[in-house]
């Protein structure tokens, strides 16, 4: 199983990226930040500074007269060093 599930691309991703080299990953409700923080450097060949995450709580939800929930999940905050960039 992966670690890394998708990017995160939203209009806030997307000006972190910009501004602050950040990128934002969905990841494994497992995996802590050293995994990722490996995982990341693995696969895309560059180097992580940080890493933050943030546990995505589930919402209630309906469809009609039936309720349930969405799914939870994790997004990780990963500080690229200068200079390095990712291409999704």
């Amino acid at each position: 199983m992966s670690i890394i599930i998708a990017p995160v691309i939203t209009e806030k991703s997307e000006a972190l990226k910009a501004n602050e080299n950040v990128y934002v990953f969905k990841v494994s409700k497992k995996a802590n930040k050293t995994q990722i923080k490996n995982e990341i450097e693995k696969q895309f060949g560059v180097k992580v500074v940080n890493v933050n995450t943030v546990n995505a709580v589930q919402k209630k939800r309906r469809v009609g007269r039936y309720t349930g929930l969405s799914a939870a999940y994790k997004k990780a905050y990963v500080k690229l060093a200068e200079g390095s960039s990712i291409e999704y």
